[in-house]
């Protein structure tokens, strides 16, 4: 098994954060892992983007030109990032942000509302992208999710509130990318 999603947004919305998240909770369940930071010349603002590739087995490359699934978290990356996703594979959107769908039909589409579900929980847009990051762990089950929100919880136990409040974030998220994920599957007649 190996698996491969980039994850792309502006600087400071934490894409490279939850990029680390995903790999070190692959990391430390055993499983082989790559992360590849992307950064822009600006620091907030700019473009940002990761890759994270996880296996079971070493990993030839962590290079990956056309990977399986893709989040894009604002519209320039979905500009330019659309066009990108394997046949077969996953764009995750942020549904609050891109209001617009991928005129591709050979890949699936899961609409997270990232920003709306920080809203909802927090009053602010500040764990989008935990919202991201539940949504494409959902999505693509490249990583089992009990594996990362044991990671989530080791990060967050220091506050009780922050973690009860990222974990009602991330499983929110979750469940929206795990139902797409079934209906494509059934769409596409698979279990």
């Amino acid at each position: 098994m190996q698996n491969e999603i980039l994850m792309a947004g502006f600087g400071g919305q934490g894409v490279m954060t939850i990029g680390k998240f995903l790999a070190e909770g692959a990391l430390e369940n055993g499983l082989e892992v790559a992360w590849i930071p992307s950064y822009g010349p600006e620091m907030r603002g700019g473009t940002a983007y990761c890759t994270v590739v996880v296996a079971d087995r070493p990993i030839g490359s962590p290079v990956v030109n056309i990977p399986t699934n893709i989040l894009v978290m604002n519209r320039p990356s979905m500009t330019k990032f659309d066009s990108v996703v394997k046949p077969g594979g996953a764009l995750i959107i942020n549904s609050s942000l891109i209001p617009e769908t991928s005129a591709r039909t050979d890949i699936m589409q899961v609409f997270v509302p990232c920003n709306d579900l920080s809203i909802q929980h927090t009053g602010t847009s500040r764990s989008a992208n935990i919202a991201g990051l539940g949504g494409s762990v959902g999505a693509t089950d490249m990583v089992p999710v009990e594996l990362v929100v044991a990671f989530l919880t080791k990060k967050f136990k220091k506050n009780q509130t922050v973690l009860e409040t990222n974990l009602a974030i991330f499983n929110a998220a979750y469940k929206i990318g795990a139902e797409a994920r079934t209906a494509w599957l059934a769409k596409k007649g698979e279990k």
